[in-house]
């Protein structure tokens, strides 16, 4: 029996090795596998445009995406306590303890 996370992940792993094994196939293999397997009548250029912008476009929105995450998390976040903040509240539990 596996766990809720291990099931999630075997299926995650599942469907990367299904999508990339698609995408090799499509790529080096379109006219000989895929054309006569869909009936489609793309032309290969085209559908090889596709199968490189795409996850291009994907990464490049993925990469904007987490700066954009990275900005607004340091907008948002409020600034730390300086050191000598820090020093001086030392001292003073120091002086208390010896009190």
């Amino acid at each position: 029996m596996v766990s809720k996370d291990q099931g999630i992940g075997g299926l995650i792993f599942i469907v990367c090795v299904v999508i990339a094994i698609g995408y090799v196939v499509t790529l080096f293999g379109y006219d000989a596998i895929v054309k006569p397997l869909l009936g489609v009548n793309w032309t290969y250029s085209g559908v090889r445009y596709w199968l490189i912008a795409i996850p291009v476009l994907v990464a490049f929105v993925v990469v904007l995406a987490i700066g954009a995450w990275i900005g607004w998390t340091m907008a948002t976040t409020p600034p730390p306590k300086p050191i000598e903040e820090f020093e001086t509240e030392e001292k003073e539990e120091a002086e208390e303890k010896k009190e």
